[in-house]
């Protein structure tokens, strides 16, 4: 395992997925300042419950919202601090992985995130919509924490934190938010169910690895 990573501050030497997710919701965020777009958007591309409105309405829940909510945020700060995280734990594990395998496990992630979400607003019956790559950008950590777990990070810029605690860290903070029931306004089941869905990609991957190789040398 690597002890000490640092991804390209070079926005041209960025891996293309990694790239290319930071342009698409950036370019998402621009449509919605128009008043008029960002309803559209909201209405027909965020996550809603089942049965919020009936029929195919904006405001109902339409199959695709399970990976278009990804790209809609609810402000600039929600924004930023997802396209950062994305570039300081997607970088290395896509150039590690190669674009394929990382595009594959960053959109699992995203719809394991959005099914868990999906289950606890359809039981809570909330009339508000889930935005954000939150659950994606969590699943992207876990994965950089597994890979470099003694990489320091450092948090508000001057606290050092291992990665692999820093993974331990977000769960807990997450599973204490989840079932405490503050109303934040933050869908921390969503960020559980990414970081959820991501190990469980990584373990069948890595069985499937291990499969192939006592074939190939047993």
């Amino acid at each position: 395992m690597a002890d000490t990573y640092t991804p390209s501050s070079q926005f041209s030497a960025f891996p293309p997925v990694v790239k290319g997710l930071i342009i698409a919701n950036g370019l998402v965020a621009l449509a919605m300042v128009v008043p008029s777009t960002r309803e559209l958007l909201y209405g027909w591309f965020a996550l809603w419950a089942y049965g919020v409105r009936p029929g195919f309405q904006p405001g109902a829940f339409l199959p695709w919202q399970l990976v278009t909510y990804g790209f809609l945020h609810g402000g600039f700060g929600h924004l930023f601090f997802n396209m950062l995280a994305l570039w300081m734990f997607g970088v290395p594990v896509e150039q590690a992985w190669g674009s394929r395998r990382f595009s594959i496990y960053y959109f699992i992630c995203l719809v394991g995130a959005g099914l868990t979400q999906l289950l606890i607003i359809s039981m809570q019956g909330s009339p508000y919509p889930t935005l954000g790559a939150s659950g994606a950008v969590l699943g992207v950590l876990l994965a950089f924490g597994m890979m470099y777990p003694d990489v320091p990070i450092y948090l508000y810029f001057f606290v050092p934190i291992k990665a692999k605690y820093l993974v331990v860290l977000y769960a807990l903070l997450d599973l204490f938010g989840g079932f405490s029931g503050s109303n934040s306004g933050v869908a921390h089941f969503a960020h559980l169910g990414g970081m959820a869905t991501g190990f469980i990609v990584l373990m069948v991957w890595k069985r499937t690895h291990a499969r192939r190789r006592e074939g190939l040398y047993g």
